[in-house]
């Protein structure tokens, strides 16, 4: 029986700061490494020992796993992809998101949040440069490097992660845990509960709490439950860490 789990990584430091994030590579905040700890150890209580990591390449959620293998005592083969990233919030990217709402309007910052396939205003084709000659993307195409992205593009580039590397450890029997982000981690959430494009935007993801697969041997959820049910931990925190997300103005 494959064992999924995924984890949002803990508080960043724009969490806390409240600002739009998507590809600038912030790092945890004190709290968000108190959060990748107290995720290792809700997975070593649940007896979970993960065969494989798979990660995007920003350091947040880098930084978690390394906290959360650190409480776990192993070392797995640990594996990263850009197609894990966040979802990229282009021009919004660094702004506050407060003061993005009293400047735009809460209708149409909800929509560039919430939408399925309308995505922010675009960065500048300077910024776009700059993301360019980032080493880290270096074997990017063009094509694929965002200017910005809706959850529907954050899916299209996500499932061919999930088919080629993903799937295939958890086909091979391995335990495996998927660090990333919320958005990337909603449009996993998407493909594995067969969530609909509108029901998917109700999904808020917390950071820092384990979500647990059991699936079956076509790799689909064995047990049909409210998704609040696959976390590991106090239901209360949970329930907390879950409303306070969707309170927030953006990922």
């Amino acid at each position: 029986m494959p064992t999924l789990v995924l984890l949002r990584h803990g508080q960043s430091q724009w969490n806390l700061e409240n600002r739009f994030t998507g590809w600038v590579d912030v790092d945890l905040s004190t709290q968000g490494e108190a959060e990748a700890v107290a995720a290792g150890h809700a997975l070593r209580d649940a007896g979970i020992v993960p065969d494989v990591v798979h990660t995007s390449l920003q350091r947040r959620a880098i930084r978690t796993a390394e906290l959360v293998l650190r409480e776990l005592g192993v070392a797995p083969d640990v594996r990263r992809s850009w197609r894990l990233n966040e979802r990229h919030y282009g021009a919004l990217q660094g702004l506050d998101k407060k003061e993005t709402v009293a400047k735009h309007g809460e209708e149409q910052v909800k929509i560039w949040r919430r939408s399925y396939a309308t995505p922010p205003p675009p960065m500048s084709d300077e910024e776009w440069a700059m993301q360019r000659a980032d080493a880290t993307y270096r074997a990017v195409a063009d094509a694929d490097l965002p200017h910005s992205e809706s959850l529907a593009d954050v899916v299209a580039r996500m499932m061919p992660y999930w088919e080629r590397d993903i799937a295939s450890d958890l086909a091979a029997g391995k335990v495996v845990l998927v660090v990333a982000h919320g958005n990337s981690l909603r449009a996993l959430v998407k493909h594995l509960e067969g969530f609909s494009d509108e029901a998917i935007l109700d999904v808020n993801i917390p950071t820092g709490v384990p979500l647990r697969y059991h699936l079956d041997d076509g790799l689909r959820p064995r047990e049909a439950v409210d998704l609040k049910e696959r976390y590991l931990g106090d239901p209360d925190a949970i329930r907390a860490a879950t409303d306070a997300v969707a309170r927030q103005t953006g990922d």
